[in-house]
């Protein structure tokens, strides 16, 4: 991996909305990952959902504990110092795995929602929903403009199974609806990342992804940070420290 240092990714990251960082994970490291979260795919916790088109774990990192360890290695840590100070820690974690033959496409959108402890009646959080037993909602544009999200990559990831697609610098425009938006005409880029690699984002950039076309699968551990504490009794439902 270059030093963080030696590329400019923070300003990347700031100027476009996401940054690509290559060889974070050895091969060895992905594979005792990609073990370990096998060995856990019979659960029947609600948090698991399984289908032909996708198997997912929310809660990733209370699921699996063990695994915390080795995906905080060195680099990575170095990398969260660099990007987002010292002071950050997990708010949420997902584990995706897109099937080699899988039909799942998702359409331009921002990722809107935090994970909380809670429901309240509290201003400006609006759109509260409640999905496996976990509580969220959509939180004031500051919140939002505060989280990072670092998607870990176990499998090359390329425009033909499912990398994501973004448009550039859109995360600085806030909140926006996407159906105001002509994406067709949009500067479109294709994030592919390699096994191993990590591809870093801001919530507020627009992102899609296509169908898998090349009977290749996807797998990516999808994990939020912040620094920031939430107002009264609510809290990150999912809060972590990366130590």
């Amino acid at each position: 991996m270059n030093k963080v240092s030696e590329v400019n990714y923070k300003k990347d990251l700031e100027d476009n909305g996401y940054t690509v960082i290559e060889t974070v994970f050895s091969s060895h490291e992905i594979d005792i990952i990609t073990e370990t979260i096998q060995s856990k795919s019979s659960s029947s916790n609600i948090t698991f959902r399984k289908s032909k088109d996708l198997f997912a774990i929310r809660q990733f990192l209370k699921e699996i504990p063990e695994l915390k360890t080795l995906l905080f290695n060195e680099k990575l840590k170095e990398v969260l110092r660099a990007l987002l100070g010292n002071d950050s820690f997990v708010v949420k974690s997902i584990y995706f795995d897109k099937p080699e033959q899988s039909n799942w496409f998702v359409s331009y959108h921002q990722d809107l929602t935090i994970s909380v402890n809670k429901k309240l009646d509290i201003e400006e959080y609006t759109n509260w929903t409640i999905k496996q037993n976990q509580f969220s909602v959509q939180p004031p544009k500051e919140i939002l403009e505060n989280i990072s999200t670092i998607r870990i990559h176990l499998d090359d990831t390329n425009e033909k199974n499912g990398a994501l697609k973004v448009i550039p610098k859109s995360h600085k425009n806030g909140v926006v609806r996407a159906d105001s938006i002509d994406f067709q005409n949009m500067n479109e880029r294709v994030c592919s990342v390699k096994k191993g690699g990590i591809m870093i984002m801001k919530p507020l950039l627009f992102h899609a992804s296509n169908k898998t076309i090349n009977n290749e699968r996807r797998r990516v551990i999808h994990i939020e940070f912040s620094n920031i504490t939430l107002p009264e009794q609510l809290s990150w439902s999912e809060k972590n420290s990366i130590n």
